[in-house]
Order: C-alpha cells, then structure tokens, then sequence
C-alpha cells in the first residue's frame, strides 16, 4: 500500500490561496491516478479533483472548477492541488488518495484507490 502524507493546508482568508502537496514515493504520483476528496463537518466525502496516470487527463468537482487545479510533480513525487479564490465552504479536511500502481481508474470510484493520506485541514474564514 502507498504511503501519501499531505501537507499545505491551514487557515486562509475567503478569496485567498493555498496550495497542498500530497507526498508520496516510488514514482507512486506519476505512475498512479492521484486524487483529492474533501470532508466537511456533517459533509459526505467527494471527490475534489484527479488527475490520470500520466497526467493526460483530469476531473474536478463543478465546485471547484475555475478555481482548482491537480497537477503531478513527477521531480518530486507529488500530486499538487492549487486552491484559489477560496471560499468558506472549501473549508473541510483534504485527503490526498492514490490509485493502483499502472492502472488507470475511474476518478469517482473510491473503492479503487489504493492508498489515503492522513489529511490536512483547510480552513476558509469569511
């Protein structure tokens, strides 16, 4: 199982910008789908954005579009996600997820990632 550890998150004021880093190992984020899901208090988990094998392609939540981006830092083994224009409810804990080793998956299918990062809070004041 992949090991993911999260870093980035905090507190930032609503219109503001953060970026997180999801850490990994082994080539994991450029040889497996990567992704970020968000919880918030009382909130379902979703899917926040993902981004393909070889970062040839990408999803991201209708929320969050125009705002976010995923990226793969293949150098140093990282799945990124900018947040910009941040609004109070962003505000939840990220986790970073990993798909199988090699495999592409569907983004939205949850039971098909392999590894979960700990997760980092974000929080967005107004």
């Amino acid at each position: 199982q992949v090991q993911l550890v999260e870093s980035g998150g905090g507190l930032v004021q609503a219109g503001g910008s953060l970026r997180l880093s999801c850490a990994a190992s082994d080539r994991t984020a450029s040889m497996r789908v990567m992704a970020w899901f968000r919880q918030a208090p009382g909130k379902e988990r979703e899917i926040v954005a993902a981004i393909g094998l070889r970062g040839d392609r990408t999803l991201y939540a209708d929320s969050v579009k125009g705002r976010f981006t995923i990226s793969k830092d293949n150098a140093k083994d990282t799945a990124d996600l900018q947040m910009n224009s941040l609004k109070p409810e962003d505000t939840a804990v990220y986790h970073c997820a990993a798909g199988p080793w090699g495999r592409q998956i569907t983004f939205t299918s949850v039971a098909q990632y392999d590894g979960w990062g700990q997760g980092t809070q974000v929080t967005v004041s107004s």
